[in-house]
């Protein structure tokens, strides 16, 4: 009989709607996501529909908010064992000392092609409206590592999109989230997770 396939814990980390979370779903489903199990979703915000999203797909769901979110989330990851961190749609900056703890098991989306509209202070609309007022021809989004660096660790991929002539920051960042942000992040994911798993480097963080 074939061995099961060894998959690291991996929690998602939202603030909104959820849409890169549902196509994380949706291709740990499709067998796109074979290296990493959806274990943990945790949201900065009360009220995101991405909490819902998770509680659908039977994933358990957090909320965690205040000062204490870094200490509050180390004791989740603790708890569910996690190996791997996605944020998607995340909202909030994690300290530097975080992001060394959890060096190269961290990964994000962003919706641009960086090192284009980057960095503190672009999230959300404002990437697309940098981007339609620099009179940019294309767009895309990337998926990388993340560093103390807002935005700044290495880039897993990167993908492509049109901006059209009639095109203002809501139909672009429809269009770079249907073309670009669904597709790259969950084969992110399996990249990171998989290169964790040959390295050998899946240890429990404590």
């Amino acid at each position: 009989m074939p061995s099961i396939k060894k998959k690291l814990n991996t929690a998602v980390l939202v603030s909104g709607s959820g849409s890169n979370l549902q196509a994380l779903i949706d291709a740990e489903a499709n067998g796109v996501i074979q290296s990493a199990s959806l274990s943990l979703v945790i949201s900065s915000k009360a009220d995101a529909y991405a909490m819902e999203r998770a509680r659908i797909a039977n994933i358990p769901v957090f909320y965690i908010g205040g000062e204490r979110f870094e200490k509050e989330l180390e004791e989740k990851l603790r708890e569910f064992e996690i190996e791997l961190i996605v944020l998607a749609g995340f909202l909030k900056i994690l300290s530097p000392e975080f992001c060394l703890k959890w060096e190269d098991r961290i990964i994000n989306i962003h919706p641009s092609l960086i090192p284009a509209f980057c960095g503190k202070g672009f999230y959300g609309l404002k990437v697309h409206e940098a981007c339609l007022e620099r009179g940019c021809k294309i767009s895309g989004a990337t998926a990388h590592y993340v560093n103390h660096i807002p935005d700044g660790g290495k880039i897993i991929l990167q993908k492509a999109v049109s901006v059209l002539e009639d095109d203002d920051a809501e139909t672009l960042q429809k269009r770079i989230m249907r073309e670009a942000e669904w597709q790259i992040l969950p084969k992110a994911v399996e990249i990171a997770a998989e290169k964790l798993l040959k390295e050998g480097e899946n240890g429990k963080h404590s």
